[in-house]
Order: C-alpha cells, then structure tokens, then sequence
C-alpha cells in the first residue's frame, strides 16, 4: 500500500505534469495543449478566433520570470501569448515537462514560438538553443527585435513525456513566448518517413488574390499554420466545398484557392531554401480542380525540382477533390530547391498549385530516462518540494545531469537509468516515501541531515542493487528493518544512521567487531595495488573479495559516473562473444555493438593472474583519464569472476599495421606527422595533465590506434604507473615493456620516470620516419637509433627515410624530426626532452611541412583505403 505522502506526490505530479489539466474549457479543441509562457497565474484565456484554451505556464516550469512586452508591438493580433515572455536569466538549461494525455508512441505537432520585442530594455536579441528532450531541436536566431520566430515539428513520443528545453549558449537570454502541442493522426501514411521527426521548413496556402492571413484552426483541424502567397497575381478560386478526404486533411479554403499563369506557356515557379545540403527533404504538394472544364478542356501539367522530372506522371487535378503528390524518397544534396511547374504539350490550360508543405528530416535519439524512473523522480521531486535544478530529462544529455543523480546509459532498453540518488541537506520533512522504491536500479541513496521522521521502512531493502544507504543525521524511531541488517552484516549493504537510533544502539559497533581480519585483508592488498597501480590514495572504499581463482573488485573500486554493465549486457553487446578481435594474457578481445556504436570488450579470462593485475591497473586509470588522443573507455563490466573492460572501436587498425606492411600503408610525410603530434599530445597529458603524472610503461606502436579519420590513440595502460613528479625523482620497479622501445636506462637501473616514456616514443619516431621496426633483421640485430644516428653523422638524412614516400617531403621537416627523435632516445636521460617540448617540435616539423604544400594533406598516390574487415581494437600482447 502507498503512503498518504507517496498518493498526494503521484497526484501532484499528474497536475504539473499532465494534459489536459482540469479545467473546463480544456476539452476545446480536444487534445491540444497550448501555453502562453509568462502569463500570469489565473489569467488563462480562450481565443474568440479560434476556440483555442490558452492557459499560465506558472505551475509547469519552476524556472524563470514573467516578463512584458510593450502594447503597442503587439496591436490587434489574435496572437495575444506574444504579450509576455517567460525569461531564463538563470541556469544553463530550463525546461517545460509535459506528459500529454496521449503518451509513448503517439504523434504530435509540437510549436514553439518566441518574439524578442526588447522586453529586458537591452535592444540585443539573443541567440539560444532550443531542445527536445537531450536533443538540439534547432538555433533560435532573431533578425530583429521584432520578427516572430516559430520552430515546428512532427514528432512521434518515444516517451511518456515531452521535455522541451531551452540552452542558455552564452549569447543572450534565453525565452519563450508560447509553446503548443497538437495530437495528429497517427497513421504511418500520414508524414511517413523512415525514421526521426518532420521538422517543417514552409506550409504554403496558394491564393487567388495577394493577402497575407493565416489558416489555422478550426480550419485545420490539426491547427497547422497555413501561410497564404500569390506567385503571379492570377488566381483561381470557388466557393463550393471541396473533397479533402485523403489522409493528409488539407484544410478546405487551402484547397477552394489556386495560383496559375497568365499566359498558358508559362511556368509556375518558386523555392525554398534549407541550411544544409545534407538535409532530407520532405516535400508534399497538393492539387485540387477549382474550374468547371469544358469537354474541349484539359489541365495536365508536370512538376520538375532543380530541373528534373519530380512528378512520376503527368498531373491532371481532380474536380473539387484533392490530389496529393509526395516522393517515396526524400530530396537531398542542395540547398536551393527550386520547382518549376509545365504544362503538358497536349494541355489546353496552364498548371496550378492549391498549396505545399515542406519539411526536414530532424534525427532525435531514442535514449532517455527510463520511464519509470522518470515517473518516479518527478514523484520524489514534488512530495519533497526538492529545491534543486531539476528540470528536463533527469539524465540526458549528460552534461545536464540532475543535481545530486547519477546514471548508467546500458540498460538492456538503451535507456539511461538513476543509479544514484543524493539527497543529503535538503530539507526534506516527513517519512521516506515508497516511490523510491521504482528507482529500480538505484545503488546509492544518501538522505542524511535532513528532518525525516518516523520509521526507517523496510521497503527499502527492496532495492536489490542498493550498497550504499545513508539515513544519518535525521530523526527516525522505532529499530532498523532487519532485511537491512542482515545486508549489512552480509557486506551486501554500506549502512549509515545514528548511532543512538531507536533500540539500535550497538548497530555499528556490532557490524564493526568483524572488521579488523576485513580491514587487515584490504590493507594488504591496498598495499599490493599501490605498487602497481597510480593513484590509490584517492579512491577510498576498496574492498576485495576471493571468488574462486580470482580476486573480485567492488563495485565501487571501479565505480565512474555512466560506466557500469551487467555480464548480461556483455553478452548482448558481443552478441554472445560471437567475435574475436585478439587474445592476450589476460584473455580475449571481442567485437561488440552498444547501441549503434562498435565497441571492443576486453574480458579477463579467470586463469589470469598477470592479466588480472594489468586488467585492474587498466580499468582503474581510464576512469580517471580523459582525452582525445587517449583511447576511452566506454564502460566496465564486474560480475562475479565476469570481469571486462568495453572500449571505443578503432576501425583503422594500429600505426603498426600501417608500417609494418600487414595493411595497406599510410605512405603521406605528413599524415604521419600528424599522427606522431596525435600520439605524442596523448602522452603530453599523461605526463603534465594527470595529478599524478602517469607513466604509460609500453609506448609502442602497436599500441597507437587509429580511428575512422586517422586520428591516433594511444592505448593499453596495462602496465602504466603512477609518478610522483611533485616529491620523487623516480618509481622503482621491475622492468616491464616492449624490446626494442625499452628505455636502457631504466632497463639497467630499474629507476622508471617519464624519460623512459620519452625514449619509447623516440623510437616510434624513428620507425615512423624510416618504415622500419625497432630492432633492424640485419646479422648484428641492430637497434633503429644506432642504424640513424651512424646515416645522419654521413650528412645524408633521406637516406633513413621511407622509400615509400617517393621523395614527397621537405628536407628540413624530416631533419628537425629526425633530430628529435634521436634526441628522444639518448642513452643520458637527462638529455633527453619532455613531452611538452616534443609537442612543440612535431607542430614546428609539421607547419613546415604543410607550407610545402597547403592544398589538400595527401593525394590518392599517398595513401591507400583500409580494409574495413581487418579494424583493430586495442592491441594485445
């Protein structure tokens, strides 16, 4: 049974969230749900023009203040919404969240209508961005103070709830002046496209004589905006009525009215324009017969867009009966469309056009939070009244996360779902309401220092993900449900509250008294990891666990924001680890989809003990790193002895491939470069950008990938190590890495600092340069540093580069290059640069290679296609 608290929230929230609100005149016209934005409270109102209820947005966003507009911009219209504005002057995001009466699946007409007319006295319209749920639905951009901006869409819910939201973009003040919603059709016949929304471009009436009205409801019965437009000053007409019966329901005094020619021989001409040549264009135009023909008559004409034949036949309009015409496929590649419409030879009269509606194919994401948690948040926000910026979608997009949430973006259903919920100093009052208990997937929920009272329930131990539960610091009676205790006591459960609450006094003590064998266990192998791992010291909470032959890692050791799938998922997202990509010591690496986008999954395999050891180093350091020339981590998976870490896919394989001859090869001086100045600015960051710094241990090229635009990563931080830059000189440690790239320095003193990192990526260089790899296949197995360092002393660098440049470099790039590679792999490591002077240099090396030719970077000659089938993902060893 629900709570009297948890029945008034789900009722409260209908009432903010939910249309039609109870209100008399809401039932005309059915369905549609119109806001007049800033309109104060109890002053809704009913257009005599149209019947349509306008009614205060001042219960349905909790954001923002009422603004006017002077009287004098506004005049006679009908439009009275434009007298006021809501206005965000707060908060990077405020959103309207509506549940229409007819929900998930459903397909509306949603308007958006802004008119800046100076009401904040600045005289500087802003530009702002307009969302529909995590997506950019469009700019808004005024051309003047006064012009009315209308945004429109066709867009089918793929949600119970519409989050409308405006993006403050650091360029004025966002605001709306009205927002509607219309319940259209919901044929697939009616605006039919392959996927995403109808974002509409022009709805044209075409007019016998000039006028500038506008047909909207009741006329339409959809309340689209109908804008009239005479092309030629002539024009047809009849008052009779006319059949509008096919599915479209164009409104009747569209379709009473027509533009012709004058003269019989011209053509009927106009166009629109789009912003993108990339656009999908959906084009609907509408004909209809408004003349009486003779039997000697006939109306036949053709209709042709850019020049070429649009229409499949001839078109001869029906008498007062509408006909229809759109492409099965949308237009693309311009952004000009220009139509032109010719009689046939045989047609005795010249064409006409009734009206035409155009639209762009707009592209929204199907992620959002999940439903039930949606519904289950809103319920928390109103029975606390939270005073939070909770507003728009609880978890899309990312960067507009809720204050105090936090979410995962695997589920099964590839909605976000709430997996943290902190609530702590929030003036709550009353009792934990049930609602929280739809959090389905809640691990987290942290309540303290509040004023909540009564019994901690025991539904919360519903919650079968829960570990951390915080209650302390709130006034509680009655003893702690014992499913909760027994969590505790089982480890399942992080359990805070008073110590003197209610017949629970010795609650922690009691838990308490089997830690110091726990806490003995975790120093040790806190102690273990700090010899092979960076950063311990500030990941606080780790606890391990023996699970067979392999150590199992807490989940909130490897616990980020967004990071978390089950093994379940794993297997969905391999499609049950259908295929192998690699396999090394810590097991195998596999091809996999999350959502749309491939991914690689490393899975450790749980004979691995090395692996193991490499695996957690690697897990625990992309969680804290991030960068575009670091390859990143898309989650993590740890079940049980199932543990895996998910990465980006590469799709174009490592450097290595390119070099060694394995692949087709990357044979551009300056691709290369830029490859290297990718590389390096990845070890940049780990060196000068992590607090700590990081050592990655194994720069080779194998372990620099390259994406779909040949941007390269570096990856595998299996053997990485944390470096104390700050207070150290040096880590000492075993000897770890790649013969060949290994630092000799470190080799014979086992002393490791960022100038062994530096020596790896010299030779890199070099085998970049030159096409060779590290350690030569001569008799004397000579190393690539020796090898260059003895051609450039005989004065004659083109001699170490690749032949397979054709001599297409300059000079002096190669050598700037070629000397900082060999400067990078002295064996005196203090001669040796620092990343960020290595930086510097491959930018100099490359600017003077661009000067040489600065039209496009590589031609075909240069650089050959990739084979598709062979992508890589992070290398093995």
């Amino acid at each position: 049974m629900l709570s009297i608290n948890c029945l008034l929230s789900v009722v409260l929230t209908y009432l903010i969230n939910s249309v039609p609100r109870v209100h008399a005149q809401d039932d005309n016209p059915p369905g549609f749900l119109s806001i007049d934005c800033g309109l104060p409270e109890g002053s809704d109102y009913t257009v005599s023009t149209t019947g349509i209820y306008y009614k205060s947005d001042s219960d349905l966003i909790d954001s923002g203040k009422s603004m006017s507009l002077l009287p004098a911009l506004i005049g006679s219209s009908s439009e009275k919404y434009f007298s006021t504005v809501r206005s965000f002057p707060q908060g990077k995001k405020n959103c309207y969240t509506i549940q229409p009466s007819a929900g998930k699946g459903n397909k509306y007409l949603i308007r958006a209508s802004f008119m800046y007319g100076n009401y904040d006295s600045l005289d500087q319209s802003p530009t702002f961005d307009l969302n529909l749920g995590a997506d950019t639905w469009s700019k808004i951009v005024f051309e003047d103070s006064s012009k009315v901006v209308r945004k429109e869409i066709i867009h089918i819910l793929s949600s119970d709830y519409i989050h409308v939201c405006l993006i403050n973009t650091d360029t004025g003040t966002p605001f709306i002046s009205a927002l509607e919603l219309r319940p259209l059709n919901n044929s697939n016949s009616m605006y039919k496209i392959d996927s995403g929304s109808l974002q509409t471009i022009s709805r044209v009436d075409f007019v016998s004589v000039r006028g500038n009205g506008v047909i909207r409801y009741p006329k339409d019965i959809y309340d689209r905006r109908w804008v009239s437009l005479n092309l030629t000053n002539t024009g047809l007409g009849t008052m009779l009525d006319i059949s509008n019966g096919n599915i479209y329901l164009v409104p009747k005094d569209v379709l009473r009215t027509a533009s012709t020619t004058e003269n019989i021989k011209d053509p009927l001409n106009f166009y629109w324009d789009t912003t993108s040549t990339s656009d999908l264009i959906y084009i609907y135009m509408h004909f209809a017969e408004v003349e009486k023909l003779g039997a000697n008559q006939l109306r036949e004409f053709n209709v042709y867009l850019n020049d070429k034949l649009w229409s499949h036949q001839p078109i001869v309009p029906g008498y007062l009966s509408v006909w229809t015409v759109y492409p099965e496929t949308p237009e693309t590649g311009n952004t000009r469309y220009a139509v032109k419409i010719n009689k046939t030879e045989r047609s005795t009269l010249p064409p006409i056009i009734n009206g035409y509606e155009v639209y762009a194919a707009k592209k929204f994401s199907e992620s959002g939070t999940n439903e039930t948690d949606v519904s289950a948040i809103l319920n928390i926000k109103s029975a606390y009244k939270v005073i939070k910026n909770w507003q728009g979608d609880p978890c899309e997009p990312e960067d507009f996360v809720w204050d105090g949430l936090k979410c995962s973006y695997h589920s099964s259903d590839h909605s976000a779902r709430i997996i943290s919920l902190n609530l702590s100093t929030s003036g709550l009052t009353g009792e934990i309401v049930p609602c929280i208990v739809n959090l389905t997937q809640l691990e987290t929920l942290d309540l303290s220092n509040n004023n909540l009272s009564g019994q901690i329930p025991g539904f919360l131990s519903q919650l079968a993900l829960l570990s951390v539960l915080n209650l302390k610091g709130n006034n509680f009676t009655g003893p702690v449900p014992p499913q909760l205790l027994e969590n505790k006591e089982k480890g399942i459960l992080s359990l805070s509250i008073d110590d003197n609450h209610g017949n629970n006094t010795n609650i922690e003590k009691k838990s308490n008294m089997s830690t110091p064998v726990v806490v003995g266990s975790v120093v040790s192998v806190v102690l273990l990891l700090a010899a092979i791992a960076f950063g311990i010291w500030r990941m606080r909470g780790r606890v391990f666990k023996k699970s067979g032959k392999l150590l199992q890692v807490n989940r909130s050791d490897l616990e980020r924001k967004n990071r978390h799938f089950t093994y379940s998922q794993v297997v969905d997202i391999t499609r049950n680890f259908q295929r192998v990509l690699g396999e090394g010591g810590f097991g195998r690496v596999y091809h996999g989809y999350v959502g749309n986008d491939q991914v690689a999954v490393k899975m450790l395999s749980p004979s691995s003990t090395q692996g193991y050891r490499e695996f957690q180093t690697e897990a625990s350091l992309l969680m804290r790193i991030h960068h575009k020339n670091l390859t990143s981590l898309v989650g993590y998976c740890n079940e049980g002895t199932n543990m895996g870490i998910i990465y980006e896919y590469m799709a174009n394989q490592s450097l290595d491939e390119y070099l060694s001859g394995k692949s087709y090869g990357i044979f551009s001086w300056e691709i290369r470069l830029q490859m290297a100045l990718d590389a390096a600015q990845g070890l940049e960051y780990l060196h000068h950008g992590c607090k700590p710094a990081i050592i990655h241990r194994d720069v080779k090229t194998s372990n620099i990938l390259l994406n779909e635009q040949f941007q390269a990563k570096l990856a595998d931080f299996g053997l990485s190590k944390a470096y104390p830059a700050e207070g150290g000189t040096h880590v000492s440690t075993v000897v770890a890495g790649t013969p060949g790239y290994i630092d000799p320095d470190y080799e014979n003193s086992k002393r490791l600092t960022e100038k062994s990192d530096v020596f790896s990526f010299g030779v890199v260089l070099l085998v970049m340069i030159t096409g060779r790899p590290p350690i030569l296949r001569n008799e004397d197995r000579t190393h690539i540093a020796q090898w260059v360092d003895f051609i450039v002393k005989n004065g004659n660098v083109t001699e170490a580069v690749d032949p397979r440049f054709g001599g297409k470099f300059d000079v002096n790039s190669v050598w700037k290059a070629v000397e900082l590679a060999l400067t990078c792999t002295s064996r005196n490591s203090t001669r040796r640069p620092t990343m960020n002077m290595v930086v510097i240099i491959l930018k100099e090396c490359l600017a003077i290679e661009i000067s040489r030719h600065d039209a496009y970077p590589y031609d075909s000659t240069e650089m050959f296609s990739t084979d598709p089938e062979r992508s890589l993902v992070p290398r093995v060893r």
